[in-house]
């Protein structure tokens, strides 16, 4: 029986084994994904200034898209993610952004409104939708004015689509219906297409 059939029954469980196990070499990835996540950061940038703004990114992993998020001089960026091993990556390779142990389900660490802006790259469609909402719920309380979800949009590349069906993600229903998701939460709710088969869905209070 292999070990990802083991944690297969388990999403909880899998997501942190996987994560776990991968950290080491995660910072590649992240590294690969540098220059994509740069734009995309500019992208929002132009659409929410950053300067100045408390930012919290939510399920951080070695802290790529925080980083990114960073060059436009936020007053406060603070990472969390659940796996210990990603975050001793992220603080060895970001030693100026702030990070914590927490689930994104469960940001109780931290008080309402305490960030202008929470966001989450690559997170979301990675779980369930009543994942998705209970994490959204506390991503919201959290934010004082934005949460903003840097996630899978358009079409997805067949390497990414291998490692989706490994992770047994949900971006599929994720691309289809997020959009409806975040309008559920937010009395604004937009799309911004970056062009690299990924959107900016950004909710507003």
């Amino acid at each position: 029986m292999s070990i990802l059939h083991y944690f297969g029954t388990d999403p909880d469980k899998r997501a942190r084994f996987i994560f776990s196990f991968i950290a080491p070499i995660y910072g590649f990835v992240d590294s690969g994904l540098a220059n994509d996540f740069g734009k995309s950061a500019d992208l929002l940038n132009l659409e929410i200034t950053l300067k100045g703004k408390r930012i919290l990114d939510v399920g951080c992993g070695t802290g790529a898209w925080g980083a990114s998020l960073a060059k436009h001089q936020p007053k406060l960026s603070v990472g969390v993610d659940f796996s210990s091993k990603m975050l001793k990556e992220a603080k060895k390779k970001h030693p100026d952004i702030q990070f914590h142990q927490a689930s994104a389900e469960d940001l109780s660490i931290f008080q309402d409104n305490e960030f202008d802006i929470v966001t989450a790259s690559y997170v979301l469609h990675g779980v369930t939708k009543d994942v998705r909402k209970r994490m959204l719920t506390e991503m919201k309380r959290v934010a004082k004015e934005y949460v903003v979800i840097h996630d899978f949009y358009g079409r997805t590349d067949y390497f990414v689509r291998f490692l989706e069906f490994m992770e047994r993600s949900d971006y599929k229903n994720f691309k289809k219906h997020f959009m409806n998701e975040l309008e559920e939460h937010f009395a604004e709710a937009k799309m911004i297409d970056t062009k690299r088969g990924t959107g900016l869905y950004i909710g507003k209070k």
